[in-house]
This record gives C-alpha cells, structure tokens and sequence, in this order.
C-alpha cells in the first residue's frame, strides 16, 4: 500500500515515514543539494523527536497545538528566533507535502505565528582590505597563481563557496568572459567575470593547472595538490590564511567576499535587479539588504572625507 492510499484509506502512517519520503522527494523532484536536505532532515527529526515526547506517532494528529508547543519548547531552551524560524520554515514546506499527499487535511502551521527575527546586516570588507588581500598569493608559485585565480573569481563574480568549488572546465567561458555556477535548487546564472579575474585564470589554466595532478581526468576548474576538486573547507582555511599575512584583522570567510562583492557593487551605483541576477537570488528582498550596507558605507565615507560632513 503507496502512501497516498494508506492516507486515503484511514490507515495512518508514522511520522518518520512521511520525513522520509518528504526528504526523498526534495532530493529526487526538487534537485536541492545534499546540504540543504540534510538541513531539513536536523530540522524535521527535531519535530519527530518532540511528537515522540508527546505521544504522537501518527501524521494525522499534528496539529497546531503541537507546533507551537515544538516552537515554544525550543525558545525555553535557548533556541533563537532565527533558528525557531528555520524551524517553521521547514515544517511548512513538510506539511505542504502532506496536504497534496492527503495524509492531512490542512496544514497545522497556517496559525502558528513565524518568529520575528532581526535582519542582520552581512559585513564585508572595506576596498582596501579587497585589495590587500587580493595583492597577497604570490605569483611567482604554482600553488599562488591558482590561489590568486580563485580568490580574484570569488570576489569578481560574488560565488558562493560551493559554486566556485564545483565549476567545471565548461563553466568558463573564457571569450565572452562569464562563469555559469549552479547554485542552490540546481539552478544555473550567468554572471560576468571582471577582466583582471580572467586574467588571472588563464594564467592559472595555462601555466598552472595543465601540469596538475589529475588534470586530464577532474573536469573542475580548480584542483587540489592531490588533484581533486578543491574543498569548501580548504578555501576556508586559504583565505584566513592570506588575511593574516595581509594584516587584515577583519574576521574573514568565503562568504565575506560575497556580501563585499555585493555591497561595493551597489555602493558603486549598480542596478538593483541585476545584482540580484548575479547573486542568483530568488527573492529580491534578499538582495534588497545590501542596499541599507551600501547607504552605510557610502555615508561613511561622506562623512569621512567631505570637509563640512
């Protein structure tokens, strides 16, 4: 018996069946990477693990005391607004599932008030710093032509990690100068890479990489010394790394550059829409937050330099 038919039978299924299923159908239907349902499956198996406690095995008896009671019970215990509301966010999306599953009529969270969360503003680096930090790989070295190649298309393309980490040879196009990432939900953007970057990648490609471990089997753009993809964590650890020998006493990570990528392109007068396009985000409203940075950052430095400021 299918679970469409045991829901329409009256035969109630277990919980961590249907957050199963759930699960399967965000990695199979919906393409999402394995860090983000790994996210949901930590979110979902908290609420199972509270339905437990509270004596509910089957779908058909979460309602919207139980949610709350989840939500409130995870406040007590110092959760935080933001989490409380990844939290929601998640079960929202299961209980969808589960409504055009008819395991359930409605859905218990349509009642449940979202947490509320103050926007944090993203932090980012002054140009200066960008500067410093760019100027730092060596160029001299192998391993500092490649690391200078990537940071440069970090902050030129504003790429999330995990997108830099896993371009192919493919996702350069080295004559119109663009990279096509794919991002999250799988899905790939087009964004422009600055003419310094591509010079810095064909010096990467053509003195670097042909000599590399694992260059003719690994398609990825850039390799590791054991020639295989480079990692999240050691771009990581890269960057810090530069930071400090660059004198940059700023807390630094891979996403820094992001926002900085952000920000100074809004600060510089960049449309809003096209940025939004670049970053690859699907709401406008998370693009919208960098213009408050960019408005900071722009009166600061008014104030900073104009002599009646």
């Amino acid at each position: 018996m299918n679970h469409v038919a045991a829901a329409e039978s009256g035969v109630g299924l277990g919980l961590d069946v249907w957050i199963d299923s759930y699960l399967d159908h965000l990695r199979v239907e919906r393409g999402l990477a394995s860090n983000t349902i790994e996210s949901y499956a930590r979110d979902l198996g908290e609420v199972a693990r509270h339905a437990g406690e509270a004596a509910v095995a089957d779908v058909r008896r979460l309602d919207g005391e139980v949610v709350l009671a989840f939500v409130i019970s995870g406040s007590r215990r110092g959760k935080s607004a933001r989490s409380s509301a990844r939290q929601l966010s998640a079960m929202r999306g299961f209980f969808k599932f589960l409504v055009r599953e008819r395991a359930i009529e409605t859905d218990p969270t349509e009642l449940v008030e979202r947490p509320k969360v103050a926007r944090k503003l993203p932090r980012f680096l002054s140009y200066e710093e960008v500067s410093l930090l760019l100027a730092t790989p060596p160029l001299d070295t192998a391993r500092g032509l490649r690391d200078s190649a990537m940071i440069h298309l970090l902050y030129a393309s504003g790429l999330r990690v995990s997108e830099l980490c896993s371009l192919t040879l493919g996702s350069l196009d080295r004559n119109v100068g663009t990279v096509s990432p794919l991002g999250k939900g799988s899905k790939r953007r087009i964004v422009p890479v600055g003419q310094v970057a591509l010079e810095r990648i064909d010096a990467y490609l053509t003195l670097v990489r042909v000599h590399a471990k694992g260059a003719l089997v690994d398609p990825h753009l850039f390799l590791s010394p054991r020639g295989k993809r480079f990692t999240r964590q050691g771009l990581w650890k890269l960057l810090k790394a530069y930071a400090r020998r660059a004198g940059i006493a700023t807390p630094i990570s891979p996403h820094k550059l992001r926002h900085s990528f952000a920000t100074h392109l809004l600060s510089g007068g960049a449309d809003l829409r096209a940025v939004q396009a670049m970053l690859g985000h699907a709401d406008l409203g998370t693009t919208e937050i960098y213009t408050r940075v960019a408005q900071d950052h722009i009166r600061a430095s008014y104030n900073k330099a104009h002599p009646r400021a």
